[in-house]
This record gives structure tokens, C-alpha cells and sequence, in this order.
């Protein structure tokens, strides 16, 4: 098939790339899949003057279940549908996680990611965006289909900054996996220089020698008033969301507080905060 410029194509994506794309045909590859978000993707048609139409066309529903069609698909994956070492990295996830909704989930990825490196130019890249969930599982799968020397770089993407989870780290970070079909790809460097208003709103400090910084919280808004909220005669006040469940002498001496008057005592009694600098 002739791929022409601006193809938009509607459907399973496994179907397409079996028989719609070539093989070595692709330079650049990014997917972003979504895993148990519990939703139904619809695809919203619009007429030709731009309003909305009635009709919606269900694109998938992100609730996998392991189920006879997955059971299929693994079964295919197993018979020679795919090379040996993605058969055997999915086998050994099959034994280490059960037939669950996660392995329907792995067993719909592998499938795709064998007919993504199909696809991929010899200097083409891919780059798969997933949470934390999964991302550990995807990995594993990624090395199987491109093999150890096929991983350039993990990327960490802080999309939201600190907030509070009652009895877990908070989850602010999603990861882009960065894999290429060889290891001298084509790379053209993201970086560009900030906009100046940009610059200008964020980083208006200046630390004496012309590098400009801005400073952030290290944690989320609030005060905590459980068990760290007092001990006898001083009253500890966590800032901003530090919520250490027993302090240490430590966090004493960064909060510590005079009990008649309220404020801070001892060194280290100013609010922290993060510097990053450009």
C-alpha cells in the first residue's frame, strides 16, 4: 500500500497495521494507551458545517477483562504469532499474574508491538506514554520486541505537582518509554530556548550572578491535624502538607513552635521550599 501524506485511519489498530501498512515504513511511533480508566472512547462525528451530530461510533472500552477473545490472542501469540522472546516474556507474566484483566491488557499491547516494530524504519523511534500501573510490565515487553540494545531512555513527566494521598505517595508522574528499531536512530534535539513571558513569570529571581530560578513547594497545601498536631508543651504545625506521622528531631527543629506565642523557634524555622534552577 501507498501511504500517502494526512492518512487518518478508523478502526482496530491491529487490523490496520496487519494489512494497511508496509513493513519499514514508519519513522516515528508514539501511542499513549489508556488502562483501566473505565470509560467508553466514542468517536463524535460533526456535519460539514461543523456542528455535532447524533451519532457516536464506540472506538473502545477501556475495562479489560481476560476473557475468550484475549484467551485467543494469547493463544495466537504462543503459536508462532510472535518472536520467541515476547512469547516467553508474556508466558512468564501469564504465570506471575494470573489470567486477569491486566494479562488481557499485556496481551493486547504485545500483539501491537510486534506489528509497531514491524512498521518502524531502521532509523525510526517509538515512544510509549503509560502510568505507573503498567509501566513496569510494558517495559519487559518493550526489551522483548526490540531487544536490550533497543531501550534509549525512560522519561519522567511530572504532570501535576505535589498533593496529599492518605496512605500512599502521591501519584503525580507519568513515564514515556523511548525504544528505536537500531541503536543510531534519527534525533533531532527537543530543546528550545523559553519564551520570555515565560521566563519573566516563573523565574524572577535572580541568585547574584545572572542565573534566574523560581521557587515551588515541595508539598501539597494544608496543615495536618492528627496525632503530629501536638506533643505537650510545643505545638508542631506541618507546613503546607508535610505530614510526617512521627516527627523526628529534625522536623522538630524546622517546626518547633513557642506554645504561649506560636511562632517557630530554633534554626531552620522558615518555610521550605524548592529552587530549581535554569
Amino acid at each position: 500500500m501507498n501511504l500517502s501524506k494526512n492518512l487518518l485511519f478508523y478502526g482496530d489498530n491491529l487490523d490496520v497495521l496487519r494489512n494497511r501498512i508496509p513493513s519499514a515504513s514508519v519513522d516515528l511511533i508514539y501511542l499513549d494507551p489508556p488502562f483501566n480508566s473505565n470509560r467508553s472512547y466514542n468517536v463524535l462525528f460533526r456535519s460539514r458545517g461543523g456542528t455535532e451530530a447524533q451519532a457516536q461510533i464506540e472506538a473502545f472500552d477501556d475495562t479489560w477483562v481476560w476473557s475468550q477473545e484475549s484467551d485467543g490472542l494469547y493463544r495466537e501469540l504462543m503459536q508462532g504469532g510472535a518472536p520467541a522472546k515476547v512469547a516467553d516474556a508474556l508466558e512468564a507474566m501469564r504465570k506471575l499474574l494470573g489470567d486477569n484483566d491486566l494479562l488481557a491488557y499485556l496481551t493486547m499491547m504485545a500483539a501491537r508491538m510486534v506489528e509497531l516494530r514491524r512498521v518502524l524504519k531502521p532509523t525510526g523511534s517509538l515512544y510509549l506514554h503509560c502510568d505507573p500501573t503498567a509501566s513496569h510490565y510494558l517495559k519487559l515487553l518493550l526489551d522483548a520486541v526490540f531487544g536490550p540494545t533497543g531501550f534509549r531512555n525512560e522519561l519522567i513527566w511530572k504532570r501535576t505537582t505535589a498533593h496529599s494521598s492518605a496512605k500512599k505517595y502521591a501519584p503525580i508522574h507519568d513515564t514515556l518509554l523511548y525504544y528505536s528499531a537500531l541503536p543510531d536512530p534519527v534525533w533531532n534535539s527537543p530543546r528550545s530556548a523559553y519564551d520570555e513571558a515565560y521566563l519573566d513569570k516563573y523565574y524572577r529571581y535572580d541568585d547574584g550572578d545572572g542565573r534566574r530560578y523560581w521557587r515551588n513547594s515541595l508539598t501539597a497545601a494544608g496543615v495536618r491535624h492528627g496525632s503530629s498536631g501536638g506533643h505537650g508543651a510545643a505545638t508542631i504545625r506541618p507546613h503546607r502538607g508535610n505530614t510526617g506521622s512521627s516527627p523526628s528531631s529534625a522536623w522538630m527543629s524546622l517546626t518547633r513552635r513557642d506554645a504561649s506565642t506560636g511562632r517557630p523557634v530554633g534554626e531552620g524555622s522558615r518555610r521550605s521550599s524548592a529552587i530549581w534552577t535554569s
